[in-house]
């Protein structure tokens, strides 16, 4: 994307070399059609993968907690429906704050003699928190990872999605020119000239998708 780009995202530049540039742009997407799918692919896998890492991290902190993390957050949300008397902090349950300590000295004796105490954990005070962030950041990132996956199905399995959704990435190109291009270029094209929307100027993008389109044409004349 950065090569074809050629720095057309910044419009700081001599009309000779843009003009230049944009040539090339055209000249690259004019000969490589029905090359780019493996490149949305990979993007899509990627996505994916994002998505299988959050669960991965989910049950395995799960397992870590015996089964506490996962109910985590939305218990820690209930406590404020509670009566005060009845409530039942998870997060002291999960990360104690006070535990029975047995520790062994040698008495006068010389006999070794164990002694129970109470031992305060103030690192859990840290820990409960930490992890109350963690919870609510994870299942901020799974959910808008599950949208996003269902985006893109939505982008591979509706074709007639594709033009209303170019057209939403630059108002100035006509609806018209977004479905020549959505209609006439695969997959792989339509995710490429989607994303060079992103990575380019809105002017010259304009003009890119607009004679590039009209390159199509001939074509489909044929």
């Amino acid at each position: 994307m950065r090569m074809i780009v050629m720095g057309l995202n910044i419009t700081i530049c001599t009309t000779e070399e843009k003009y230049a540039k944009k040539e090339a742009l055209l000249d690259y997407l004019s000969k490589h059609i029905k090359r780019h799918k493996m490149y949305a692919l990979r993007y899509w896998l990627c996505e994916v993968l994002c998505f299988v890492n959050i669960i991965v991290q989910m049950y395995i902190m799960n397992r870590f907690f015996d089964g506490e993390f996962l109910s985590y957050g939305t218990r820690i949300m209930q406590l404020s429906d509670v009566p005060q008397e009845q409530r039942f902090d998870p997060m002291v349950y999960v990360f104690p704050r006070v535990t029975k300590c047995i520790f062994h000295k040698y008495g006068s004796s010389g006999s070794l003699q164990k002694h129970d105490s109470l031992c305060i954990l103030p690192l859990n005070i840290v820990n409960e928190k930490t992890y109350v962030f963690i919870w609510f950041w994870y299942m901020i990132l799974l959910f808008l990872l599950a949208g996003l996956i269902i985006f893109r199905a939505v982008i591979i399995l509706l074709p007639n999605f594709r033009p209303r959704l170019l057209h939403a990435r630059n108002r100035m190109i006509s609806l018209e020119t977004c479905r020549i291009l959505s209609e006439r270029l695969d997959i792989g094209d339509w995710w490429l000239i989607y994303m060079l929307g992103c990575n380019l100027d809105p002017m010259i993008y304009k003009e890119v998708m607009n004679e590039f389109s009209k390159d199509l044409e001939p074509s489909a004349n044929k």
